[in-house]
């Protein structure tokens, strides 16, 4: 089963009552979105993930209509605007014979991020459609249509499938069959409780579709297990990036070593960018605007590695005092973008592949470097080189 952050989401666009949430009930055959003839219905961004026949499981997200025109209105309208980075393919709802500002402003933030879209003309039933509309339209429906509900699924299969190129395997051409691999996962205050972290979870399962070994530690256990084992038997260190420093006094150089959050670069971030733009923090000046970006909302803590450990780490690295501003979740609204003299990103576990390019496009069009935490953390203990080789 695919995890929630690997995804594609499908996003629905268009005027309020245009039908919208109407469509996204009919596809998963529950009343997942509220419908209503009153305008403006829909206020926020609802998502629900469905399986696709014959595809896998996908997640369709409603948004306001871009015309709401009440008090909210603007607010809502922003909301959708900035839903247009974060799906892989937009289902632009259509009707009434209309097509004018609105759903050309839709069309243009569709090419503004390269996103696919299918337009659908709705209600047919109530409201036929001209001749010169249909040349722009992908599908018609009607509400009482009884294969409207295959008709639209398979158009959004067929869309999916052409831009759904499955990736292999992370570890493959590392890890081989009956390969040790050590993950270094500490468990401190930071650590949710009861469980592992997500990039932790999906390694474990990469090394077992390897048929490989992987045997989970803490930071103190290493010395235990490499006695226990012997360094000639274990082919790779996967660790959590808080403790690279430790990590890296007590794996011998001969093992390979790198962390979650890199192998989250190489998976979903802008690679050969976090690579050049980790060389930044040797040009950082005193009082530089530093941004860090969580992908995710939680409760931080005292251990808080973005926003505790890595900005005293890269202080004490380069012996600078920065302005550092901490942003979570997904939304891309920056200000005052041109201040940023660098960019972190976290691993992004809880983001897909679409969204997190998205988001460092806005800092990369404007000549802004861009790294990520197990990259940023490694280069300022001085063990860069170490840390990507493995993928180089």
């Amino acid at each position: 089963m695919q995890q929630r952050e690997n995804r594609l989401q499908v996003g629905f666009f268009g005027r309020c009552n245009v039908g919208k949430s109407s469509l996204i009930n009919l596809i998963s055959n529950q009343n997942t979105a509220i419908v209503s003839s009153i305008k403006g219905t829909t206020t926020d961004v609802v998502k629900k993930s469905i399986e696709l026949n014959d595809f896998g499981a996908i997640t369709l997200v409603d948004t306001a209509g871009v015309d709401d025109e009440s008090i909210l209105g603007k607010e809502r309208k922003n909301k959708t605007l900035q839903t247009f980075s974060q799906v892989d393919l937009a289902v632009v709802v259509i009707g009434e014979n209309i097509f004018s500002s609105f759903e050309e402003e839709i069309i243009e933030e569709c090419k503004k991020y390269s996103l696919p879209y299918i337009i659908i003309y709705n209600k047919q039933d109530l409201y036929p459609i001209t001749q010169e509309l249909a040349k722009k339209v992908s599908l018609v429906l009607s509400k009482n249509e009884e294969k409207a509900r295959e008709k639209l699924c398979s158009l959004i299969k067929t869309e999916l499938q052409k831009i759904h190129t499955p990736k292999p395997p992370l570890l493959h051409n590392i890890v081989g069959q009956g390969d040790v691999i050590l993950l270094v996962t500490p468990i401190d205050s930071s650590a949710p409780k009861g469980r592992l972290i997500l990039p932790q979870v999906k390694t474990i399962r990469e090394i077992l579709d390897q048929k490989a070994i992987s045997i989970v530690v803490q930071t103190e256990q290493i010395q235990s297990v490499l006695d226990l084992v012997g360094k000639d038997r274990i082919k790779l260190v996967i660790t959590d990036s808080q403790v690279f420093n430790q990590v890296n006094k007590l794996i011998p150089q001969e093992i390979k070593l790198t962390s979650f959050s890199i192998l989250l670069a190489k998976e979903k971030g802008n690679f050969e960018a976090y690579l050049q733009g980790s060389h930044t923090i040797d040009f950082l000046q005193e009082g530089d605007k530093v941004l860090i970006l969580e992908s995710c909302t939680h409760t931080p803590t005292c251990e808080d590695i973005g926003r505790v450990k890595l900005p005293k780490l890269l202080e004490k690295y380069t012996n600078k005092h920065f302005d550092f501003e901490i942003k979570a979740g997904l939304n891309n609204d920056f200000s005052n973008i041109e201040e940023y003299k660098l960019v972190i990103q976290c691993g992004g576990c809880m983001a897909t592949e679409k969204q997190m390019h998205s988001r460092l496009k806005i800092f990369l069009d404007r000549g802004i470097p861009v790294t990520n935490y197990g990259m940023a953390i490694s280069y300022a203990n001085g063990i860069f080189h170490r840390a990507v080789e493995v993928f180089l």
